[in-house]
């Protein structure tokens, strides 16, 4: 039987990429496709999907508040999250979550079936640089860093101040009023003990998280 792919991605070019990626090594996969999380949990209500490849900057509710309410849900279905951002902070909160694993926008064309195949053999796929990193946690040889501290929609908050938007640019991304996103940047000064956004900005690029 083919297996099902759901991608869950606002931009169709990255949808459609998936999909010709995916079809040089099942090339009777059958996709479904969303743009919110709205659309996602409607594709998981109309049936059965074998994977949900799923980004993690979804608009509104991102990709780490669809598969918390996935998990929640009870839906069994093994989650290959992706995104642009330093794979590091981003694939441990999401296995910490519930993923299956992580990949990396920038390595999907190399690793994309690698990471498929893993997932539907009901393995985790992980990078070897988060395979390090969950070690080294599980050593206990990792010191938690200030953004460690940041919850999820703070995490998400500090990496666009680092990528240049606004507040009200935020806003609009995330659904949110720019009083709550002014009150995320605010807990990210404190928690983190910056004094603005290019101490931010300087904080995320000197640790390559975007």
């Amino acid at each position: 039987m083919p297996k099902k792919i759901l991608v869950a991605d606002d931009h169709s070019a990255i949808r459609i990429g998936v999909k010709q990626i995916c079809l040089t090594e099942f090339p009777n996969m059958q996709f479904g496709e969303a743009t919110n999380y709205a659309e996602v949990f409607q594709k998981l209500k109309e049936g059965d999907w074998d994977i949900l490849i799923l980004d993690v900057d979804m608009p509104g509710r991102n990709g780490l508040d669809i598969l918390k309410q996935i998990r929640a849900d009870k839906y069994k279905i093994p989650v290959l999250m992706f995104s642009f951002h330093g794979e590091e902070q981003i694939a441990i909160r999401a296995l910490k979550t519930g993923a299956s694993g992580y990949l990396s926008k920038d390595a999907a064309d190399k690793e994309l079936i690698k990471a498929v195949n893993n997932v539907l053999d009901g393995k985790k796929y992980v990078s070897q640089a988060i395979s390090d990193k969950l070690v080294s946690m599980l050593d206990g040889d990792a010191d938690k860093e200030p953004h460690d501290l940041l919850s999820d929609r703070e995490y998400q908050t500090l990496l666009f101040i680092a990528s240049g938007k606004t507040v009200s640019e935020i806003a609009d991304q995330l659904f949110l009023s720019k009083p709550t996103v002014s009150t995320y940047r605010a807990r990210i000064l404190e928690k983190m003990k910056l004094k603005n956004n290019a101490e931010i900005t300087n904080y995320v690029i000197s640790r390559k998280l975007i």
